[in-house]
């Protein structure tokens, strides 16, 4: 069931900052660099932003010729392939995956890297480069949504190191079918803090 999400600004902050959305791949043991999900721009103080989370996610995938395989409904627990056919490239399902929590994207091109992408709501989730024949790419993702102020970020773009270090609120949505993130804080002078998240007006699926 999709989740319905309001971002509701009340912070004292006048610089017009972005709020971005994005979630991690945490199949990885090291951190990789996440995609800017969702960006919301020019939310003055006391206007808000309704959008929602879709539970849906689809794969897609890109090869060295830089053909676009169309995207396809994507599951936890099944394994999608890129293969060779009569006609060409193509991505479809092939089986189970190695864990029912992962979604895993394989390469059985004989030659030619792939770049494997995850999609929800239509827009860039999370994405994998140089995925080489045989070899597979995994995206694992927990209930959470991950929320910062920020500059200079482009919806559907691979955030650098700088930026994903200032974000460090992490929003659990499991169980949750409606609710607000309620942004507080900032502004000028010594009386400034940083801008805060919090979830308000929760309600349990």
């Amino acid at each position: 069931m999709d989740i319905k999400l309001k971002f509701i600004n009340q912070t004292n902050d006048a610089n017009n900052s972005e709020y971005v959305f994005f979630q991690k791949n945490v199949s990885t043991d090291f951190d990789e660099l996440s995609v800017a999900w969702k960006v919301i721009k020019n939310c003055g103080q006391g206007d808000y932003h309704p959008f929602t989370f879709p539970m849906t996610m689809a794969v897609s995938a890109k090869d060295c010729d830089g053909n676009y395989m169309p995207d396809i409904p994507a599951e936890n627990g099944n394994m999608y392939c890129v293969t060779l056919e009569p006609s060409g490239h193509k991505l479809g399902p092939c089986g189970q995956g190695a864990s029912v929590k992962e979604v895993q994207l394989r390469n059985d091109l004989q030659r030619g890297a792939i770049t494997a992408n995850i999609e929800k709501d239509g827009k860039l989730l999370a994405t994998k480069t140089g995925i080489a024949p045989s070899q597979k790419a995994v995206f694992e993702f927990k209930p959470t949504l991950w929320v910062g102020a920020v500059s200079q970020v482009v919806e559907g773009e691979v955030m650098n190191s700088a930026i994903m270090s200032d974000v460090n609120k992490e929003i659990s949505l499991l169980g949750i079918a409606s609710a607000s993130i309620v942004a507080t804080g900032g502004g000028p002078g010594c009386g400034s803090t940083p801008i805060r998240f919090t979830l308000e007006d929760v309600v349990m699926a």
